[in-house]
């Protein structure tokens, strides 16, 4: 077995002592710059393209007659009537003109107006509008930063 003096060992426990009594100390930070700028460029590009569709339906029908130097057999005011349609196994139905007054020229040869016009129901109107639309945009950041 070691053994050791009295005097070694009173040494060796000051020794240890001392060390964990020691002032400890913070080392300083310093920034290595003085001053800069850092600049930031960013572009973005965003690119939608849409479809709109419009459609436009007469659910019944129009009938106009206009005109001069001509006669209606019978009341201006058409026949109407229903008519049933299936397609895929759904039915529709509208109801239209079925028959219409007969015009005569009221005196031959003489001079006369006439305008018929009939619209039914159904799609009356379609307009289609396909647009593409292009937003960039860009941004430009500049910091300036000093000790």
């Amino acid at each position: 077995m070691l053994s050791l003096d009295k005097s070694v060992i009173c040494g060796l426990m000051l020794g240890m002592v001392h060390g964990y009594l020691q002032p400890v100390g913070a080392v300083p930070v310093v920034p290595n710059f003085t001053q800069g700028s850092m600049t930031s460029h960013t572009e973005t590009t965003s690119k939608v393209t849409e479809t709109i569709n419009s459609m436009d339906y007469n659910t019944g029908y129009q009938y106009t007659v206009t005109g001069s130097g001509i006669t209606a057999n019978k009341s201006l005011s058409p026949g109407t009537g229903s008519t049933s349609v299936t397609i895929d196994g759904v039915t529709s139905t509208w109801t239209g003109v079925m028959s219409k007054p007969q015009f005569t020229q009221t005196t031959p040869g003489a001079a006369f107006q006439f305008t018929e016009t009939y619209q039914g129901p159904g799609l009356s109107n379609q307009t289609i509008i396909q647009r593409t639309t292009e937003v960039k945009s860009i941004t430009d950041t500049t910091s300036i930063f000093s000790q």
